[in-house]
């Protein structure tokens, strides 16, 4: 009995183990347009708003590209979403933004 433990864990964790790996870069994979398409559209919109939201929108948007150099995709896409929210911009709205499937 013994022994088919000892043959039987380390199978059962392989396959697990395997199944794991598996998963974790489909959820990981962060979205394509958080670092491309972002900063340019919230700049876009940066341009019509009123000089006090634009300033305060340009800060969050330049720090999220910081962000984004240095592969934090989710922190940056909480900068950019707030960037958005300073200029009144619903970020699904945005052309080419993939926030609404995401929601």
């Amino acid at each position: 009995m013994f022994t088919r433990f000892i043959v039987a864990a380390p199978v059962a964790l392989a396959i697990s183990a395997a199944f794991i790996a598996a998963a974790v870069p489909a959820f990981a994979a962060p979205m394509p347009s958080t670092c491309t398409t972002m900063p340019t559209q919230l700049r876009a919109a940066a341009n019509t708003a009123t000089t006090d939201r634009q300033k305060s929108a340009l800060i969050l948007i330049s720090t999220g590209e910081r962000l984004c150099a240095v592969d934090a995709t989710s922190e940056a896409a909480k900068k950019f979403a707030a960037a958005a929210r300073a200029l009144g911009v619903d970020m699904a709205a945005l052309p080419g933004s993939t926030t609404a499937s995401s929601q």
